[in-house]
């Protein structure tokens, strides 16, 4: 049996009791996704279908690399032509939503859920939970890390091993430890892809 209470306060950003929730999706997910991880997922889609129904929104078009975790699965929405790259990892105490066009390279972990600096409060088993939400057309590197409450916005790079602590602005290249904004995407940049897109296109 879910309690209000506790749910309220997670999903308010408030201090909660991770384990006073009482919801069975922690179960449900993990059953699932052990049994993807386990699969001959390159030519029987069946553990894939399956774990979808464990998300809050998952497209058909969605690829997904085992291993994989998530904590939930119900608190996670997934955009059209979302690509993930092996060892993806998601703690999704609070909502975790990607837009459209999303590809994550091996290794990427998304954080919903903190625990308080001070450990006397810590060791009570309290954590908080801030959602995370990544836009529309956006290329995340290995073995990034994006923390708690942290927004990325559309048309992004971030760089491989980047720590995201704070929000990224839409049309950037952002990497580091902690990650930073490098510069614009411009029309440079479009034309010289478009560029090479054009001479792959044209010995077709």
């Amino acid at each position: 049996m879910i309690s209000d209470y506790e749910w309220e306060r997670m999903i308010g950003q408030k201090l909660y009791n991770p384990y006073k929730v009482g919801d069975t999706s922690f179960e449900r997910v993990h059953a699932a996704q052990k049994k993807f991880n386990e699969s001959d997922f390159w030519e029987d889609r069946t553990a894939l279908d399956e774990l979808r129904k464990c998300f809050r929104e998952a497209p058909r078009d969605m690829v997904l690399t085992p291993p994989v975790y998530f904590d939930h699965g119900d608190r996670i929405s997934f955009g059209k032509h979302f690509y993930a790259n092996t060892d993806l990892t998601i703690l999704d105490e609070n909502y975790v939503t990607f837009g459209d066009n999303v590809f994550l390279a091996p290794h990427v972990g998304i954080y919903t859920a903190g625990h308080p600096i001070d450990a006397g409060i810590r060791n009570l088993e309290l954590e908080y939970a801030r959602p995370v939400t990544i836009g529309s057309d956006v290329w995340i590197g290995g073995n990034v890390v994006i923390n708690p409450g942290v927004t990325i916005g559309s048309d992004v790079v971030i760089g491989s091993c980047s720590v995201v602590t704070k929000d990224i602005p839409d049309h950037v290249i952002a990497a580091g430890n902690p990650c930073r904004v490098i510069r614009e995407i411009t029309d440079e940049d479009r034309d010289y892809w478009r560029a090479l897109y054009d001479d792959y296109t044209h010995g077709m």
